[in-house]
C-alpha cells in the first residue's frame, strides 16, 4: 500500500502543480490500533507557486483527492497550515508526530524544528476534552457499544493527561500514552479491547465495559476541573511563521 499511496502522491503533485512538503498516516493506524478492516487516513502539507498567493480572487487552501472504502486522501496548503499552527491547532501537532511518515522534506524538518513553540497547553487540552466527551455521549452510554469507540474517546483523555503533566503535544501512539498514564488497575481491560478492536472488523460491537466506562466518567470530570485552574496563556507572534511562509515561497 506505501507503494500505491507515493505513487498517489506524485500524481497530485503533477496535476495540481504543487510540491507536498510532508505526508503522514493520520488515524488509526498511526494511532496503533487499526482494525483489519482500517482504511488508510493519508494527510499532507503543501506549497504552491507564489503567483498563486497573489491573486485577487479566492482560492481554494484544501485539496480532497480521494475517498473509498481503501484510501482517504487529503491536504491542507501551507498558508492554511501555518495559520492554524499560530493558533495551536492540534491537528498540525499530530501529523507533526505521526509515526507513519509517507514523505518530508528539508523545508518541513525547518517547520517541525520550531512547531512546539506555538503549542498552548489549554487550547490543546480544551480540544482533546471536547473530542472525549463528545465521543462518549455519542458512542459509550447505550448497553451495546462499538469497541472501536472506547479509543475515540480513551485515547484524547489520555492526552489530557499527558499535556497536564509533561506540557508538550502528546504522541501519536496509543501505547505511549497508555503505559504512561493510564492507571494500572484498568489496564486489562482496556488490553481486552485493544485485542478486540485490532482483531475484530470495523463494526465489531458488543456489551459495554461498565469499568473502563466508570473510569471515563472519572477522568472526565477530573481533567476538567484540572483545565479550570490553568492560567490563560497568549500565542506566540507572527514573525517566524511569516518569515518561514515567505521562504518557501523563494
Amino acid at each position: 500500500m506505501r507503494n500505491t499511496i507515493l505513487s498517489k502522491l506524485k500524481e497530485i503533485e503533477e496535476r495540481e502543480n504543487i510540491k507536498i512538503l510532508h505526508c503522514v498516516e493520520s488515524g488509526s493506524r498511526a494511532w496503533g490500533f487499526a482494525s483489519p478492516d482500517s482504511d488508510y487516513d493519508v494527510r499532507f502539507i503543501y506549497v504552491r507557486p507564489k503567483e498563486f498567493y497573489l491573486r485577487l480572487d479566492k482560492t481554494r487552501d484544501v485539496i480532497e483527492w480521494q475517498l473509498d472504502d481503501t484510501l482517504d486522501i487529503n491536504g491542507w496548503d501551507i498558508k492554511k497550515a501555518l495559520t492554524l499552527l499560530h493558533g495551536s491547532n492540534p491537528t498540525l501537532f499530530e501529523w507533526n508526530s505521526s509515526p507513519i511518515v509517507y514523505k518530508t522534506t528539508e523545508e518541513w524538518n525547518q517547520i517541525s524544528k520550531v512547531i512546539n513553540n506555538y503549542f498552548v497547553m489549554k487550547s490543546g487540552l480544551y480540544h482533546y476534552l471536547s473530542t472525549a466527551k463528545r465521543n462518549y455521549h455519542e458512542f459509550l452510554t447505550g448497553e451495546t457499544v462499538k469497541f472501536k469507540k472506547y479509543f475515540y474517546v480513551l485515547r484524547p483523555l489520555l492526552a489530557c493527561k499527558w499535556i497536564l503533566a509533561e506540557g508538550t503535544p502528546p504522541p501519536m501512539l496509543f501505547s505511549s500514552l497508555m503505559e504512561k498514564y493510564l492507571d494500572e488497575d484498568i489496564k486489562p481491560d482496556v488490553e481486552k479491547l485493544l485485542d478486540l478492536k485490532m482483531n475484530t472488523p470495523e463494526i465489531g460491537e458488543g456489551k459495554r465495559f461498565d469499568r473502563v466506562n466508570d473510569y471515563i466518567e472519572k477522568n472526565i470530570k477530573a481533567v476538567a476541573a484540572m483545565i479550570a485552574e490553568l492560567p490563560k496563556e497568549e500565542p506566540n507572534g507572527w514573525n517566524e511563521l511569516n518569515n518561514i511562509f515567505l521562504s518557501l515561497l523563494k
